[in-house]
């Protein structure tokens, strides 16, 4: 289950603008234009990054997951939540409890 401060089930996820994103490879690569870095946000971190073009709850993000792949519940929660806990440091998405 889900326990970091920052983020909950019930936190909406969105993304900041001004970043520059291109599909290489099957892959999302991003250019942050605040913080002039490349990401590679991989497969599903840029299958993740396209739901969040509108904001949307973890827990319908998860949910949403959880019914394009075969994967625990748990698991999902734990690997989506680090994802994010990541692009929130790099300061490339937004959160709102």
């Amino acid at each position: 289950m889900i326990n970091s401060q920052m983020i909950s089930l019930e936190s909406t996820v969105g993304q900041v603008e001004g970043n520059i994103v291109s599909d290489m490879g099957g892959e999302k690569v991003m250019l942050s234009i605040s913080n002039g870095k490349y990401y590679n946000l991989g497969e599903i971190g840029g299958v993740i990054w396209d739901a969040i073009e509108k904001p949307l709850t973890l827990r319908e993000l998860i949910d949403n997951l959880l019914n394009e792949y075969q994967v625990d519940r748990e698991i999902c929660e734990q690997q989506v939540l680090s994802f994010l806990e990541m692009l929130l440091k790099e300061e490339i998405i937004l959160i709102r409890s």
